[in-house]
């Protein structure tokens, strides 16, 4: 079986979150709702196993948190879940600062670096991550170490992306990661992991006209793999194909999402 191996630019990637750090929390709606969702699912998951939201703190005492980023899930995170100890990590050492007010706790600490390298601390109840994993260049390596951390009933808790994300971006400039579909991260995690939920849904955002497009992209810092110059020529040839391709008749245009969420369990 092949493992979709794929080779990303790690240092690149980091310096387009860093500089779009001030900016992603406003533009991030989309990773702002898969979040809130997570947390959600999360919920209903353990309930369907017999865990009560009020029971949720005993059940998850030590979490760790990978790609923290601007700290919209931490903080759900932490409010909801309340454990003992929360590591935050991410990709970006500035990201530090967007989380600083949660690591003002004695519970919770911040440690950059690349999750894919990372040694997370053994007896880890929870590992989650929201909108990360399509970043990683060894997904099933990273769930083969994700297990070796859990306790024995560990829960890892991610969303990720699919196929259709950003699929105009992707036609228009060749350009783009390496998005897995739903069976195959289910394929990779089988033989570690339990599937307690497995969803994907489309979300759709509109944008004014392509120009906005990029706009919202380099505010969230998704343009990690895009390293050709915007001339004028290429700039214009862009927005009109946009238009062409994928406006409606008022010049309009929207851009495609593609949220992937998983909840499972390690096996014994």
């Amino acid at each position: 079986m092949t493992h979709n191996i794929q080779c990303i630019d790690k240092a690149l990637v980091a310096r387009r979150f860093a500089h779009s750090r001030s900016t992603y929390e406003r533009e991030a709606s989309v990773q702002r709702q898969v979040a809130e969702k997570m947390m959600r699912l999360l919920t209903e998951t353990m309930q369907a196993e017999g865990v009560t939201p009020a029971e949720l703190s005993a059940r998850f005492r030590h979490v760790v948190e990978l790609g923290c980023g601007t700290g919209s899930f931490s903080r759900i995170l932490w409010s909801r879940l309340k454990p003992e100890s929360l590591l935050l990590n991410d990709l970006c050492p500035e990201m530090e600062e967007c989380v600083e007010a949660l690591c003002t706790s004695p519970s919770v600490r911040f440690h950059p670096g690349d999750a894919e390298m990372l040694d997370f601390p053994g007896g880890t109840d929870l590992i989650a991550s929201c909108s990360t994993l399509q970043w990683f260049n060894n997904p099933a390596a990273f769930f083969a170490r994700c297990h070796c951390s859990l306790t024995t009933d560990g829960i890892l808790a991610f969303s990720t992306f699919g196929a259709e994300n950003m699929k105009q971006i992707r036609q228009l400039t060749g350009n783009g990661l390496n998005y897995l579909p739903l069976h195959r991260l289910e394929e990779m995690l089988a033989p570690h992991f339990h599937i307690l939920h497995a969803e994907e849904e489309i979300v759709s955002l509109p944008f004014d006209n392509p120009i906005a497009v990029l706009k919202h992209l380099k505010q969230t810092g998704v343009t990690g793999t895009e390293k050709k110059v915007w001339t004028r020529g290429r700039l214009e040839a862009f927005c009109n194909e946009y238009i062409r391709r994928f406006g409606n008749e008022k010049g309009k245009v929207e851009l495609t999402y593609h949220p992937i969420y998983l909840i499972v369990q390690k096996r014994k």
